[in-house]
């Protein structure tokens, strides 16, 4: 090193900086991976925790969203600004909590709770049946105000009623509900009147989404089909079990019609958006996972064409949702994360 010049130095430093920085680019602080070309500008907005699903105000300036950090020790609902700042408990802070949504004008909340059959958390799904999700019968669906206050129970049948989510032009709440024994979709008002079924295909139906027109609807499903495979299903819903390892993509018609499949994996795909222009879908699966746990977000025409690998990150990567004028993306990843099995909230500009 002592016959070195100081610019061969500088030249040899910089040499080992790009090699270190093989495999991913570092942008303003944050990190896109090799293939991330629809990415710029990436902006992490939560920091510690398992954060997820979430959803933009009407307005496109607040982000609600369900989140297990410190004194929490299941999911409870939070709101957020745009940027991250101002993180605020909008829930009770008992009992379970999942998928949050803004009401038209924003003043008020929906969101799925079982704090009403008991403060605590519930107990974990069996994990002897294999990789199962639990999908409590304590979950109703309340609607508060945005800061929480006024809650007001709009859902009281028997059975699990959550996966709440609004129509753009505001006049309907599309959600998952087993009243009727099976996984299925329904619609209801915004006030919880005119509950209506929409989905009589046996298998669970569920992850409800309008597209940005209000016209149709993107949604997650399984469907079993071999005598082993409705055994399975048949035993797991009774105790109120899903398997969701072979989960496909679903569109149909605001009113339930026309149910068309766009993906035929085989493999788990789940949280499905529309494009703003309503012409594709974005979703989060594990089609190309060699173990089935490096989820990735693709991006399919409405036909069920073009399929695009949109995320290249090597473990999770979901719930993506695209602002109204498409130009943002808001995501849940595992990226960049400070402890194991943390998952943070991203915003990033979309680019076509």
């Amino acid at each position: 090193m002592k016959n070195l010049s100081k610019f061969s130095i500088l030249i040899l430093l910089l040499q080992i900086i790009v090699i270190s920085n093989i495999g991913c680019k570092k942008e303003k602080g944050q990190y896109l991976f090799p293939g991330e070309k629809h990415f710029k500008n990436i902006k992490m907005l939560t920091d510690v925790g398992e954060n997820a699903e979430a959803y933009l105000s009407f307005d496109q300036k607040k982000l609600i969203y369900q989140s297990t950090f410190g004194k929490y020790k299941c999911d409870q609902i939070f709101t957020m600004n745009i940027d991250g700042t101002d993180k605020k408990l909008v829930s009770t802070g008992k009992g379970r909590t999942t998928c949050s949504y803004f009401l038209p004008g924003d003043s008020t909340i929906i969101y799925a709770s079982t704090h009403l059959a008991d403060e605590n958390c519930p107990p974990p799904p069996d994990r002897s049946k294999g990789y199962v999700w639990k999908l409590y019968d304590t979950f109703d669906i309340f609607k508060a105000n945005a800061d929480g206050t006024n809650l007001v129970r709009l859902t009281n049948t028997p059975g699990y009623d959550a996966e709440a989510t609004l129509s753009p032009v505001g006049d309907k709440i599309v959600f998952t509900s087993t009243r009727d024994g099976d996984p299925e979709i329904y619609t209801m008002d915004l006030d919880g009147s005119n509950q209506t079924r929409l989905t009589f295909h046996k298998g669970y139906d569920g992850g409800p989404f309008f597209s940005q027109d209000g016209k149709k609807i993107v949604f997650r499903a399984s469907s079993p089909k071999t005598e082993k495979e409705n055994k399975d299903y048949n035993d797991l819903v009774k105790n109120g079990l899903v398997r969701p390892t072979a989960l496909e993509i679903y569109v149909m018609d605001a009113d339930g019609k026309n149910v068309k499949q766009l993906t035929d994996f085989g493999k788990a795909s789940f949280a499905p958006y529309f494009t703003p222009d309503t012409k594709k879908i974005i979703f989060s699966s594990n089609v190309k996972s060699k173990t089935g746990r490096n989820f990735d977000l693709y991006i399919i025409n409405i036909d069920g064409t073009g399929l695009e690998q949109i995320t290249f990150y090597d473990q999770f990567d979901g719930f993506p949702m695209f602002t109204n004028d498409g130009k943002k993306i808001v995501f849940a990843s595992n990226r960049l994360h400070k402890n194991e099995g943390d998952t943070n909230i991203f915003i990033a500009d979309w680019v076509e």
